[in-house]
């Protein structure tokens, strides 16, 4: 992979989210393999590691966190490596284009609406962060935005231009975060607009996805991985599968269809029921 190609100007400002993004693709991919040899070579034979076609824009997820920038303009970005300093991020070389476009236009719309970004040390302002989800099914986007107070002054106005900024918005969640905390969001939401989720599909399976769903972010590398996994167990359908990583329950809902149960940390799944085609957590 060519590496002035893909060269990302944020990562030069300090920007840590992709440290080895400056060596090329099939350099890392050789470094996995090492370590991956290093960890498991005394267990077992370690397969080559599987990398992707087009190893850009997969991402479905994006956090962008609010910040005063030059002149007080509202702004938001991602940390700078080590600091709570907001870089400005206006496209990203491993996000969807369609988060982009969502997290600008929230910003627009908040400029509109004269929101203020929240600001830990004085604990005032509204804004924290905007979290936003895309659905390769439906191409549809799910917006969460992270506010201090539970009060969104002009909120019909802010959900109108948002859409009207990018019409792919399927629905927008407002989330309560006025913790002293580095966590994202916060215990307390409620539905802006649309149905509160967006619904995705992967492995053959619909899940739907909310603000807080732990759902894989590169849904089209976790297909080639979870096929692969299920071909390597074998799987004929007199196995249990035990899912000790749940989260919406991707891996063992894959799985279920090849084995005769699957028992999650927090759920049971049996073969029949899961073949409903739309599951949430």
């Amino acid at each position: 992979m060519d590496r002035q190609e893909n060269r990302c100007h944020l990562q030069e400002k300090g920007c840590g989210g992709c440290p080895l993004l400056s060596i090329p693709y099939e350099e890392q991919i050789h470094m996995k393999q090492k370590e991956m040899k290093k960890l498991m070579g005394n267990f077992g034979k370690v397969r080559p590691v599987i990398g992707m076609e087009y190893p850009w824009q997969y991402r479905n997820k994006a956090i962008s966190t609010f910040a005063e920038g030059p002149g007080r303009e509202l702004i938001s970005g991602i940390y700078a490596r080590g600091t709570h300093y907001v870089l400005p991020v206006h496209t990203c070389l491993l996000h969807h284009p369609r988060l982009d476009e969502a997290v600008r236009a929230v910003r627009k719309a908040a400029r509109l609406c004269k929101y203020r970004p929240y600001d830990e040390d004085r604990k005032t302002g509204l804004l924290r962060h905007v979290l936003v989800r895309h659905s390769l099914l439906t191409d549809e986007v799910l917006i969460v935005l992270v506010t201090a107070s539970p009060f969104l002054p002009g909120a019909k106005t802010f959900v109108k231009k948002v859409r009207e900024f990018c019409p792919k918005v399927g629905t927008i969640v407002q989330n309560i975060n006025n913790r002293s905390t580095s966590a994202v969001l916060g215990f307390s939401e409620k539905i802006l607009y649309g149905k509160g989720y967006i619904v995705d599909e992967l492995c053959g399976i619909r899940f739907r996805i909310a603000a807080s769903s732990f759902y894989q972010i590169n849904p089209v590398q976790t297909e080639i991985l979870y096929r692969t996994a299920i071909e390597a167990a074998g799987l004929n359908g007199t196995q249990t599968v035990l899912d000790a990583y749940c989260g919406v329950g991707t891996i063992g809902l894959a799985a279920a269809a090849y084995a005769k149960s699957v028992l999650g940390v927090e759920k049971e799944w049996k073969r029949h029921p899961v073949r409903d085609p739309e599951y949430q957590r």
